[in-house]
């Protein structure tokens, strides 16, 4: 519980993605909530906004953002995971949130890898 509410949380503070970049090509398939995540690379480093409307799918993202943004391609594309298994994230999320958690993942980590 405590865990769900860190999240929402972050969530809260998430910074508002512009209405234009809800677009198709920018929404995540695969997750029950509706996600957009757009990403810009500046400097030779990708920087993200994204948005959901689900309080707890937010604070996914947000944990995210501070995981990707701000990275090369090529650390966005190759940064290991196992971090999510090891605080126990995985476990308390439903079967639902683990699929889209990984979907908003290989997307990200798939810009990444198109731009290394």
């Amino acid at each position: 519980k405590d865990r769900y509410k860190y999240l929402i949380d972050m969530g809260k503070q998430l910074q508002q993605l512009d209405d234009s970049y809800q677009t198709e090509e920018n929404r995540i398939h695969g997750c029950q909530s509706q996600v957009w995540i757009h990403i810009e690379e500046k400097d030779g480093r990708l920087f993200m906004q994204a948005r959901s409307d689900a309080a707890i799918v937010s604070g996914l993202i947000a944990l995210l953002l501070k995981i990707y943004n701000g990275r090369t391609p090529q650390e966005v594309a190759t940064a290991p995971l196992e971090f999510l298994g090891k605080i126990g994230l995985l476990q308390q999320l439903s079967p639902n949130r683990s699929t889209g958690l990984y979907h908003m993942i290989k997307r990200i980590q798939a810009e990444g890898q198109k731009r290394c």
